[in-house]
């Protein structure tokens, strides 16, 4: 599994970490303990995919 990586657009502890590998693991940098949620490389590159392209999201106004 690859090493914990944060997004170099985020604070010291106001992000999501990731470790790529066979699989993609994500946790929160300021729960590092609190649990991680494990997708399919994948499904990691699709969400990166969508999320370069906002029009694609379906996601309501706030």
């Amino acid at each position: 599994m690859g090493e914990w990586r944060i997004s170099r657009y985020s604070g010291e502890d106001n992000c999501v970490e990731v470790a790529l590998g066979p699989a993609a693991k994500i946790r929160d940098t300021k729960d590092r303990s609190g649990g991680t949620l494990e997708i399919s490389t994948r499904s990691w590159e699709a969400l990166l995919s969508a999320l370069c392209r906002p029009g694609t999201l379906d996601l309501p106004q706030v």
